[in-house]
């Protein structure tokens, strides 16, 4: 912390003796006032972190925290089918004093329905995120077409939908399970403009992730059959070039469905770590990045640390 003072007067200049003795009292008092207010416990944090990083939400992470629901109210608003998908929920903070907010668009897996990433809306809106759970046109569309999805998304939440005044256009992120996953690395693909994208257990083919620079994390699950991390995560984390940020997390003894549930607090706290890190580009989780995750939950985590 900085605390500017005035000059102290050189030796031998003139100080004006004009002032009573109740105005130097009275300034004295209100001096007093003023850093009394700002010595107040958390609101010297909080006016540096605000002019540091505007977009900063939220109080400081704990390891317990992070793998809850966080402090802001929020409401949801069903969105009926839109060119380019077939509907969807927006979870946004019904707070309007601390400005705009970042933005997730999240995709589920082949044949399954958007309340597989359901669990994403209240968790990560609570954290200080407008989220969009996008249903895509079909529950048998490929990757490509969620990704289209997931695009088309963007553009009404942002552009269209009830609460694009909430939403800072300008952080945007993308996130899904499965073929959900897939997509949302081809989105980022893409669009080297989004800030962040998350994919757990990510299922995709044919698609060469080596030009992306987009800020990516990759989860996989020890025991899924459906998208082995030696088939689709692993090689998809290996495919990011080594300059861009990335992370690889295997979490252990789970399979396929851990994607559909907020109950694995390795994932879902992970995912919001990275969020808050690329999206809201706040640096107090990237403790939670570096070494990142370990004990019987984790199976293996690598990737690149912020800098």
């Amino acid at each position: 912390m900085r605390i500017f003072t005035s000059p102290t007067p050189k030796q031998g200049a003139q100080v004006s003796k004009s002032r009573s003795p109740h105005s130097v009292v009275a300034t004295l008092l209100a001096t007093f006032m003023v850093l009394a207010a700002l010595l107040a416990p958390g609101s010297v944090g909080r006016a540096l972190a605000a002019q540091e990083n505007p977009y900063e939400r939220g109080p400081a992470p704990t390891a317990q925290n992070i793998t809850e629901d966080g402090p802001f109210a929020y409401a949801t608003a069903t969105v009926p089918a839109q060119s380019g998908f077939a509907g969807g929920a927006i979870y946004y903070p019904t707070d309007t004093s601390q400005g705009t907010f970042g933005a997730v668009a999240a995709v589920p897996g082949f044949l399954t329905p958007v309340d597989d990433v359901a669990w994403m809306g209240p968790r990560l809106a609570s954290h200080g995120f407008v989220v969009f759970t996008i249903e895509p046109n079909s529950r048998f569309e490929f990757p490509s077409g969620r990704a289209a999805a997931l695009k088309a998304g963007l553009t009404y939440l942002t552009q269209s939908s009830a609460v694009r005044d909430r939403v800072d256009p300008t952080r945007l992120a993308v996130a899904g399970h499965s073929m959900g996953g897939g997509a949302a690395l081809e989105a980022a693909l893409k669009d080297p403009n989004l800030k962040a994208a998350v994919a757990l257990q990510p299922w995709h083919t044919g698609v060469n992730f080596s030009t992306v620079n987009v800020p990516s994390m990759i989860v996989g699950a020890e025991n899924d059959p459906i998208a082995s991390p030696a088939s689709h995560a692993e090689p998809f984390y290996e495919q990011i070039p080594a300059a861009s940020e990335k992370a690889y997390l295997n979490l252990a003894g789970v399979g396929h469905e851990v994607g559909g549930v907020v109950t694995n607090d390795t994932q879902s706290s992970m995912m919001l770590t990275w969020l808050k890190r690329y999206v809201d580009n706040d640096t107090r989780y990237e403790p939670f990045m570096c070494p990142g995750p370990s004990g019987s939950s984790v199976l293996e985590y690598r990737g690149t640390c912020p800098g």
